[in-house]
């Protein structure tokens, strides 16, 4: 007789579970975390940076999750990570600490986890190295925007500054065109070519990019009755229906991330971007840290700051495909370059 699972579905049945979305909250000094895990192995700590969450790397953490157990978060104050009062300044040592408390929770055997952070996240990521060096095994810092590295700090703290300070006075869409013309290519602030790409754009570049419909199809139509023509009109129906709800699912994880605008305007840029990081412990732990450049984006003021950390620290350095926002932009080209990064 014949028993167990079909060896096609038992493989289908392990590749969903892999990518299964386990949610739960961490409970942290003045806030309450929302994290997500995907997968099983060693752990892999997700850092969304600008005012992206969780959802940011939906697409990478499935990717990832056959070799590591993906963990993703809401920053504090940010979508479902609630915090315990007002909003004020947020620092990278407080958010380094977020991800500490995320560590000793989630990795198993309490082993070292690897940990990736783009953008304003990787200066958490760098944080978290430099304080907590034995948490980790391997930090990816892609382009952090440490203003304090470039060539000139003060023409990039004054960038950053005017961005904050035209949010307060005229809202979200003008700090953003603000922030375009004072990163834009004929700007100074560190002594190259500059555009708007700190971070703050990640989740603004994918609601305008296009939607795949991750290869969804209808389920099998039962034969008699109707035309070949009507079972094939059913059939496109029911793919469409499901293209519409992925379709929306991504906008609303979007519309979710751009309300964190004003969060990240008022109290993550310019402490975050103006951070000066320990570059003593980071030369100490330097064999750990890899950091990340985009291959179209190496003029840029992000990419800047980044390979002056890597020579002043005496780190790696690795290239990644597109630019600053490059893992919204081909987020499967960059997972499989990250895999090698965290493998190498």
């Amino acid at each position: 007789m014949r028993t167990g699972m079909p060896a096609t579905d038992a493989t289908t049945a392990a590749a969903t579970a892999a990518t299964a979305v386990r949610t739960g909250r961490l409970k942290a000094p003045g806030a309450t975390l929302h994290y997500e895990v995907r997968g099983r192995g060693p752990l892999l700590v997700m850092m969304p940076g600008g005012s992206a969450d969780a959802g940011i790397y939906d697409t990478l953490a499935a990717g990832l999750a056959d070799r590591w157990t993906v963990v993703a978060f809401d920053p504090r104050g940010y979508s479902r990570s609630t915090l315990h009062g007002p909003a004020g300044e947020q620092l990278p040592g407080a958010h380094s600490e977020d991800i500490a408390r995320l560590i000793e929770l989630l990795s198993p055997d309490g082993a070292p986890a690897a940990v990736f952070g783009s953008s304003s996240s990787a200066i958490v990521a760098l944080e978290l190295l430099s304080r907590r060096p034995g948490l980790v095994g391997r930090v990816v810092a892609h382009e952090p925007p440490l203003v304090e590295l470039l060539p000139d700090p003060a023409a990039g703290r004054a960038v950053f500054a005017a961005v904050r300070e035209s949010f307060l006075r005229d809202g979200v869409e003008a700090a953003m065109a603000t922030m375009a013309a004072g990163l834009a290519p004929e700007g100074g602030a560190g002594g190259g070519r500059y555009e708007a790409a700190t971070g703050a754009d990640e989740e603004s570049r994918a609601a305008t990019g296009p939607v795949e419909d991750g290869g969804a199809t209808a389920p099998p139509e039962e034969s008699g009755g109707g035309s070949e023509a009507e079972a094939k009109g059913k059939a496109g129906a029911g793919a469409g229906a499901e293209v519409d709800a992925v379709a929306e699912a991504e906008a609303a994880t979007v519309r979710r991330m751009m309300a964190n605008l004003p969060v990240f305007l008022e109290h993550v840029l310019c402490s975050f971007s103006g951070h000066a990081p320990d570059l003593d412990a980071l030369r100490a732990a330097g064999p750990k840290l890899v950091v990340g450049v985009g291959r179209d984006s190496r003029a840029l003021l992000p990419a800047v700051a980044a390979e002056r950390l890597a020579q002043r620290v005496g780190s790696a350095t690795a290239e990644f495909p597109g630019g600053h926002v490059g893992l919204t932009e081909d987020p499967v080209a960059f997972g499989a370059r990250l895999r090698e990064v965290l493998l190498g």
